[in-house]
């Protein structure tokens, strides 16, 4: 919207000049105008005529158009004089007529130009109180979605209170009793607390679910097959609702206690499993797809590397393996998306996947560039000259390095 107001002014401020110029031009041409009527005025040939009427009749320049015996030569001097100012008339009548058309076809002009102008300020003050208004509903956007994610927050976390009260209650009563409470007492206690806290990061900075839903939604299309798939770091359980939407069988594996309620309360079929240990439980061959989104960054290179191969081996022929990250060519994913979870480990390269995926012995391994940037880009010179052209292409350099598509998709099929 920015960029448009800015569009849109210099619009208007190009019709101002092209108006100030025309005006200015429409001055001059009155000016002119005015002189020559002068001058019109003060050529007065009907008082010239009747001047030169009053002389004697040997003298009168219209004297040739009688009969007069001293022959010819004064009636040729007089009807000269008569010429000669009604010649002077008639260019100065000329010089008159082609000015004041051109002043009439200035005067329309500026008329236009002034409609144009005035269509130029609406547009610019439409778009100034549209984009007003458009701050003012997406800061209520923000604050609504702020609210939304807080009530979430307030809602995990008065359960989880509840279910941390019975555990304090023993604690409590273990040291009451001045006995040493076991580590697994004390883990009971606090990695739900840390588990609330990341559900409660991922409802900040994540999206809404109804959005992850919207961007998931293209990967439908690989799970066909009537086996179950598995979905890696379910979270908060978006791609098992689509799944289940789209009657797939499907079952989700994540280690925060916090998101699995949360996929639990929706009755999706998911488990608190550590990934290499769930993906050993499952024969060979025998999921129909596995899936992950925005969880391989939170894994050891190791750890991933064992993950591929291990999925390899437990999809069956023709199944697909979608594997979504942070895309690390963009410094704009890097700043403002992959950085802001202290939990990453890693970034991961698009061709680094590509190739643990062929590495492992997936084939037609295709990387697929997700939710492109278009408002952050630079923006291109109009002008065609070679030193735009130049200037246009390192844009293009620069757009490709800062603002490329901050998210990115690894898949690769069992053949």
């Amino acid at each position: 919207m920015k960029r448009t107001i800015e569009n849109l002014t210099q619009q208007r401020r190009k019709k101002e000049e092209e108006f100030t110029k025309k005006l200015k031009t429409l001055k001059k041409k009155s000016e002119d105008l005015k002189k020559l009527q002068h001058s019109f005025d003060s050529l007065n040939i009907s008082a010239q005529i009747t001047e030169l009427s009053a002389l004697p009749e040997k003298n009168r320049p219209l004297s040739f158009l009688s009969k007069s015996s001293r022959g010819e030569k004064p009636q040729k001097l007089h009807r000269d004089q008569i010429t000669t100012l009604l010649s002077g008339f008639h260019q100065t009548l000329e010089q008159n007529m082609s000015l004041t058309s051109e002043l009439v076809s200035t005067l329309t002009d500026l008329m236009e130009t002034h409609t144009e102008l005035m269509d130029a300020k609406d547009k610019e003050w439409d778009a100034l109180g549209s984009n007003h208004v458009g701050q003012i509903f997406k800061s209520m956007e923000w604050r609504v979605n702020d609210l939304a994610a807080a009530y979430k927050d307030v809602n995990m976390l008065m359960k989880k209170f509840l279910l941390l009260k019975e555990k304090l209650n023993e604690l409590l009563s273990i040291l009451v009793d001045n006995k040493m409470p076991s580590p697994r007492l004390v883990e009971d206690v606090l990695v739900p607390l840390e588990d609330w806290r990341y559900a409660s990061f991922e409802n900040r900075y994540r999206g809404s679910e109804d959005e992850v839903k919207k961007q998931l939604e293209n990967y439908i299309n690989f799970f066909r097959q009537e086996k179950k798939v598995l979905d890696l770091g379910c979270g908060r359980g978006e791609f098992l609702t689509l799944l289940a939407e789209n009657g797939i069988t499907a079952e989700g594996i994540d280690i925060n206690e916090q998101m699995i309620d949360i996929c639990r309360e929706r009755d999706l079929n998911c488990s608190k499993a550590d990934i290499l240990d769930k993906l050993a439980e499952h024969e060979e061959e025998s999921l129909g797809g596995i899936f992950s989104s925005q969880v391989i960054e939170h894994m050891p290179p190791n750890y991933l590397k064992r993950v591929i191969e291990l999925a390899f081996h437990k999809l069956a022929p023709s199944s697909y393996i979608v594997l979504e990250t942070i895309n690390p060519t963009s410094v704009f994913a890097l700043v403002q998306i992959y950085y802001l979870d202290l939990s990453h480990q890693k970034p991961i390269h698009p061709q680094a996947l590509k190739f643990l995926l062929e590495n492992a012995g997936f084939e037609d391994v295709e990387i697929k560039l997700l939710s492109e940037l278009q408002q952050e880009k630079l923006q291109e010179l109009p002008s065609a000259d070679e030193g735009s052209t130049i200037l246009n292409r390192n844009v293009d350099k620069l757009n490709k390095l800062l603002y490329s598509a901050p998210n990115y998709a690894a898949i690769g099929q069992k053949k």
